[in-house]
């Protein structure tokens, strides 16, 4: 499960090589594409974050982007709304030669299929998948209040002698 707050970045450590598909290349060609699917309305959002391969997880970074119109996901740039539960599945996208994560090198879906060329990745898989926990920043929750008649008499409540 990944924790993370709305408008901030978020990080995360994710369980990826124990689960790798394209073994012939080194780790230095595999790049992550994360899919993130919000619980409530169903949207759907992708990212290529910022990630280190470690012999036994993977770290990733997504960058907030305050303008959504804006948002280069190829640059691990992401605007998540509503808070909520996201569910992520991570892919694993692989190049033989040298990796170039940007339109027309990179997928933009797990079934998005480039033409054949060493300069672009492939979808190998995936490799795990879990939810994100996205919590409202301090501050931008929606709070409701309800008003209440005022007590005709005292509130107290006694008790015993």
């Amino acid at each position: 499960m990944i924790q993370g707050f709305t408008e901030t970045n978020i990080s995360a450590e994710l369980s990826t090589e124990d689960n790798r598909i394209n073994t012939a290349v080194a780790s230095t060609q595999i790049r992550f594409l994360v899919k993130l699917i919000n619980d409530m309305d169903g949207s759907v959002a992708y990212c290529y974050p910022n990630s280190v391969i470690y012999p036994r997880y993977t770290g990733m970074s997504f960058i907030y982007e305050s303008v959504v119109a804006s948002v280069d996901f190829y640059a691990a740039e992401i605007n998540l709304l509503p808070a909520g539960h996201w569910k992520y599945e991570v892919y694993e996208v692989s190049w033989i030669g040298s990796v170039v994560v940007a339109l027309n090198t990179a997928p933009d879906t797990e079934i998005d299929i480039l033409p054949v060329a060493d300069i672009n990745g492939v979808v190998q898989g995936i490799v795990t998948k879990g939810i994100l926990n996205l919590t409202e920043k301090s501050g931008t929750e929606q709070v409701q209040y309800n008003q209440h008649e005022v007590a005709e008499g005292t509130n107290y409540i006694y008790y015993g002698q």
